[in-house]
């Protein structure tokens, strides 16, 4: 049984999706997980194969949720990305890491879509 983080999680994830869709994205792939990494949403606008992070929190209380992308989590995100590239034959595909931030109150989910969030990283 999912723990209220997970669905919590979850339920962030399917906000982003619908947020994603009408933004323009065709979703791919949700919650695409290999030995390096998992990668919350694999989508494509236009000509990108863009990675997406869905980052959600009730306060910030722990940093806000564009926080929560550390270098670290950066790199298993990169790793992750890189090896769908290879088993889908895309590694010549131009790509992005986005971040879907959001914030759930009592009211309105604030959303915030940060393009282009971070660049490959290695190491």
């Amino acid at each position: 049984m999912p723990s209220l983080r997970q669905l919590f999680g979850k339920q962030g994830e399917n906000i982003a999706i619908r947020f994603l869709k009408k933004s323009g994205y065709k979703i791919l792939v949700t919650n695409y997980r290999n030995r390096l990494g998992e990668i919350d949403i694999i989508a494509r606008e236009k000509n990108v194969i863009v990675f997406v992070e869905v980052k959600t929190r009730h306060t910030n209380q722990f940093g806000s949720p564009k926080e929560a992308i550390t270098p670290n989590k950066q790199k298993h995100l990169s790793k992750a990305a890189l090896t769908y590239l290879k088993e889908t034959n895309q590694m010549q595909a131009q790509a992005r890491f986005d971040v879907v931030a959001i914030q759930v109150s009592a009211s309105k989910p604030s959303i915030e879509l940060i393009k282009n969030a971070f660049e490959l990283a290695y190491g």
